[in-house]
């Protein structure tokens, strides 16, 4: 597969409750159909920069990518407070009615496919075909309170320490792989030279992916009853190198638990969580056949 750069996208801002959000559309919105509906990307709290690459790969399809208030050009009226999947929903689906071309097809990574579940078990008509890659819900996994142990621990050292030793926190425990150990909160503290982080607190208390640890977004819950109602084709996708349901990472383990949950097999696709990146915050992995496999997905959903 080549990529097309595509038409240069337009950006528009959106104004909600308590925010302003900014979203670029990459095409021409008046040519999309029910059978070809608008495209979005959504992460949470990763803004529209880290779709570059992905959208890309979708010349022929009309994408949409937003950045999540108070992430990237979007700003809200108190960055320093939590903010919860309920919130991003709301959002979400504020966009959709926006753009006026719904129901559409959503791609949503990460906490973006907490926050697509969220948006479907509250307004069902807004998708047509939902692919949630690596949600990471961690309210089905069986180590559930202690994954919620280590969350709380990670806002309280953000609280106390600031940005590094709580990123560093943060980054160790996603990348952790199989259930979370009892003694988890007794070992040492990671250090945060070891990502090139600073150890020093510079005070803010502002930062995006806190906010959504605060709120629930990062290991929350999922609406399965509400997710097994709507009308909208869900996939559930994890990353090849990932690990299983057992012994992969958190978000890999509750996408393997959410597709079990729904019935369904989940589908595996390039690379690791962050597959679809090609170059975005120095960051490679398989952009390409990422690309490629989610197409099929698209197809193969729309067929079915």
């Amino acid at each position: 597969m080549t990529t097309h750069p595509g038409p240069a996208p337009t950006t528009d801002t959106l104004p909600v409750e308590g925010a302003v959000l900014t979203y670029d559309v990459r095409g021409d919105l008046a040519s999309t159909t029910p059978d070809r509906p608008p495209l979005l990307l959504v992460g949470a709290p990763m803004p529209a920069s880290g779709f570059t690459t992905l959208a890309s790969h979708f010349p022929d399809r009309v994408v949409v990518t937003y950045d999540p208030r108070n992430t990237g050009r979007s700003t809200r009226d108190e960055p320093t407070a939590a903010v919860t999947t309920a919130e991003h929903a709301a959002d979400l689906h504020a966009l959709v009615t926006a753009l006026g071309r719904g129901p559409v097809d959503l791609f949503g990574s990460s906490g973006g496919a907490v926050v697509a579940l969220g948006l479907l078990a509250l307004h069902p008509d807004d998708l047509r075909v939902l692919v949630a890659h690596e949600p990471p819900v961690a309210g089905l996994l069986p180590d559930a309170e202690r994954l919620a142990a280590v969350h709380a621990d990670i806002i309280h050292t953000y609280d106390r320490a600031g940005h590094g030793p709580a990123m560093a926190r943060f980054i160790a425990h996603v990348m952790h792989r199989g259930e979370v150990p009892a003694d988890a909160l007794d070992r040492p503290a990671p250090d945060p030279a070891m990502f090139g982080l600073s150890a020093e607190d510079d005070g803010r208390r502002d930062d995006p992916l806190m906010a959504n640890l605060r709120g629930g977004v990062a290991g929350g819950e999922v609406d399965v009853e509400a997710v097994r109602r709507a009308p909208t084709t869900v996939v559930v996708g994890v990353g090849a190198e990932s690990g299983g349901p057992t012994d992969g990472e958190m978000a890999a383990r509750s996408a393997h638990a959410l597709a079990a949950a729904l019935g369904l097999e989940p589908v595996v696709f390039p690379g690791g969580h962050n597959g679809f990146l090609g170059g975005e915050y120095g960051q490679t992995d398989e952009p390409e056949a990422f690309a490629a496999t989610l197409r099929v997905v698209l197809d193969r959903a729309v067929v079915s």
